[in-house]
């Protein structure tokens, strides 16, 4: 199953299809609704600092092929982001969710709105400050 996933991930980075889940242009930062809020930047830039972390674990449960890890993280990280403020991560990461339940799940695709998860939070501004490092 891996060899499969990853044989259907390098055909699709190969591809030169456009990327229909491009969220963020790589050079534009992403600033939560609540940025301004002074009760709520210190949870905010909490959220902002874990999201490599938890683009790292999805990415890692992909690689090895674990569709629940992937199912989980991304529902978690669909409910949290809306809640702080990343209405646009919450998108992506609720239509991997959406493929990745799919039992005949596009691989390719998956693996391009993985990455495009990465983009899109690696997007993401503290409250105040620039953007967190990808790590």
């Amino acid at each position: 199953m891996q060899d499969v996933l990853r044989k259907r991930a390098e055909e699709r980075i190969m591809s030169t299809d456009p990327n229909p889940h491009d969220q963020s242009p790589p050079n534009e930062s992403l600033k939560s609704e609540f940025a301004n809020d002074p009760d709520l930047c210190d949870i905010v830039t909490m959220f902002v600092d874990e999201l490599p972390s938890r683009v790292d674990a999805i990415k890692n449960a992909f690689h090895v092929g674990d569709m629940e890890t992937i199912q989980t993280m991304t529902h978690q990280l669909r409910g949290s982001a809306g809640g702080y403020g990343f209405s646009p991560i919450g998108d992506v990461a609720g239509e991997i969710e959406m493929e990745s339940l799919n039992e005949e799940a596009d691989i390719s695709a998956l693996f391009e709105m993985i990455e495009d998860l990465a983009t899109i939070c690696g997007a993401a501004i503290r409250p105040g400050k620039g953007k967190v490092d990808e790590g």
